[in-house]
């Protein structure tokens, strides 16, 4: 049980060490940082190697937040390696992964893909969850969107908030499988947003999520 359990965390962290903030080694390099050099985000999509929208795309639906570019500038002037497509995609995995770890009850999942703060407020949901006798049901139907709102870099800790705005279809069964709240045919629509971090430097190249909340 001991070496699945590892196999099963060297292919979690396989997987969003691919995906999350990786370059290829082909990307545009930043330009230097300047305290009162502000981007518009038009030349901050080309900076950060992000695909230039249509002329009639609207503010709100471009992948990163007019707020979130000079912290974004500042984490890629620290840490050359960050790509932010790369991190946006990989982000996308980690809201599923710990989603389904959230309703499924796999705190070691849990433990691992976010800090212990989170963890823990997690794992006493699922001990609350577990004494009712209630399972969950739940099914990620799609992320519609993903966005970076916020970004920061606080001493050598980077700090990025992504808004996700998704549909979900829950069930709340009991002990004995009858459904207490919910269906799986109507999907709700949510709108979560959860800010990870990461030490730059650091030997472990995983994000952690630090912090959820609802927009």
């Amino acid at each position: 049980m001991i070496v699945i359990l590892a196999l099963v965390a060297a292919f979690l962290a396989l997987r969003l060490y691919s995906v999350l903030g990786r370059r290829t080694g082909h990307e545009q390099q930043p330009a230097p940082l300047q305290s009162d050099d502000r981007l518009t985000p038009k030349q901050a999509q080309a900076q950060m190697n992000i695909p230039q929208a249509p002329e009639r795309t609207r503010p709100e639906d471009l992948p990163i937040a007019p707020e979130a570019e000079q912290g974004l500038r500042a984490i890629i002037a620290a840490d050359r390696h960050f790509d932010v497509q790369q991190f946006l995609e990989g982000a996308r995995s980690a809201y599923g992964m710990i989603l389904a770890a959230f309703w499924t009850g796999k705190r070691e999942d849990l433990r691992w893909l976010c800090d212990a703060d989170v963890a823990q407020s997690f794992e006493e949901s699922i001990d609350q969850r577990e004494a009712e006798g209630h399972t969950l049901d739940n099914r990620l139907v799609r992320i519609e969107k993903a966005r970076v709102v916020d970004a920061a870099l606080r001493g050598r800790t980077a700090h990025l908030t992504v808004q996700f705005d998704a549909d979900i279809a829950a069930v709340t069964r009991d002990r004995d499988g009858n459904v207490l709240a919910g269906s799986l045919t109507d999907a709700i629509a949510t709108h979560d947003v959860w800010t990870f971090t990461r030490e730059i430097g650091s030997s472990d190249p995983n994000w952690k999520l630090s912090e959820t909340d609802e927009a």
